[in-house]
């Protein structure tokens, strides 16, 4: 069944589709590369003062990226990710017919559109799936692109970008056990998906309702993924939509709790930012941000940063932190839309 996605062939086609990098001397390249290396070091620190989590001794790599190594290790990540999918469809021939009249080109050549398309986006990332120590990715041309087009000073947006980035390190490594959550809930989707032919096209053709809706721009901005998953899986997609909310919203306070005297454009940094979010892209770029349910991601970030904000305010930094005790303190999406719900439950 590993011919239901040609690994190889995914990789060689985000490759060829991912956007041209900007225009760089050999000098502004290895500028860039530098000053990351150098914004992440001195991040850790603010880090740790804005979160007071406890960080082990850092065994995650940090690595400066162009988009094809970002689009290699993610792709490893993913096959990390999908076997056990693809095992259990492969018990169940729910997808052998399939598999054999179309192959694992053209769904290799399906997943590098999504890679490739990603590859000109991403920022940076914390990636934990394909290395157990994870790693700290930062694709500096998408950096260098951004930071052109916001017209801001480069040192202060490569530092602000690491913030948030190395909050993740953070999270992850402070709090070991997030990182087998996360993997007991990809777990968890595994197993509660339908392996039954009928049911499968059912929710195929409610994903071609779905891209109808999105080209029309209806919907609600959650992707193909919410569509075709079954009712159980909807329940745990909420559960990771929360946990999302709550990492990435962490993290987006950080970045902006910062003191003006560590990055003194920062507020510039943020409404630009923050409103090419918003604007997203051109007609073909938002279409696909919808498709890939990247819209809900964005909601994610503002949702989640709110939701951290609030109950520092109302509680204090040390009991927020309760947050991280274990499964049972993380906030519902219910909890992420009204923290004080949270709070009376944790904080009782």
């Amino acid at each position: 069944m590993s011919s239901l996605i040609d690994w190889d062939v995914a990789v060689r086609a985000a490759k060829r589709l991912s956007p041209p990098p900007p225009k760089v001397s050999r000098h502004e390249a290895d500028d860039a590369v530098g000053e990351l290396y150098q914004a992440t070091s001195l991040a850790a620190g603010h880090v740790a003062e804005l979160t007071r989590l406890v960080e082990p001794p850092v065994s995650a790599i940090t690595r400066v990226v162009d988009r094809g190594a970002w689009i290699e290790t993610n792709a490893g990540a993913m096959r990390t990710l999908m076997t056990p999918l693809v095992d259990k469809l492969a018990a169940a021939n729910a997808v052998g017919r399939v598999a054999e009249s179309i192959g694992g080109r053209l769904t290799g050549i399906q997943v590098g559109l999504v890679l490739g398309f990603l590859s000109g986006k991403v920022l940076g990332q914390f990636e934990f799936f394909d290395r157990p120590g994870g790693q700290l990715l930062l694709v500096a041309p998408n950096l260098v692109a951004v930071e052109r087009q916001l017209k801001v000073d480069p040192a202060d947006f490569r530092l602000w970008v690491s913030l948030h980035e190395v909050t993740h390190r953070v999270q992850f490594t402070a709090v070991p056990w997030l990182r087998q959550h996360m993997l007991d809930e990809v777990a968890a989707l595994t197993d509660a998906v339908d392996t039954d032919p009928a049911a499968m096209r059912r929710r195929l053709s409610g994903a071609v309702g779905e891209l109808v809706k999105v080209i029309r721009g209806q919907g609600d901005g959650s992707g193909l993924i919410a569509v075709v998953a079954t009712p159980e899986q909807r329940v745990i997609l909420e559960r990771v939509t929360a946990f999302m909310s709550l990492v990435e919203g962490h993290a987006e306070y950080v970045m902006n709790a910062v003191s003006p005297d560590v990055i003194q454009t920062q507020p510039a940094i943020e409404k630009r930012f923050a409103q090419r979010r918003r604007k997203g892209g051109n007609p073909l770029d938002r279409l696909l941000r919808k498709l890939l349910g990247m819209e809900a991601k964005a909601r994610q970030y503002v949702d989640g940063s709110a939701f951290v904000r609030t109950v520092v305010d109302r509680v204090g930094l040390d009991d927020f932190n309760a947050i991280w005790t274990s499964r049972e303190t993380l906030p519902t999406k219910a909890e992420i839309a009204e923290p004080g719900r949270w709070i009376a439950r944790v904080h009782a």
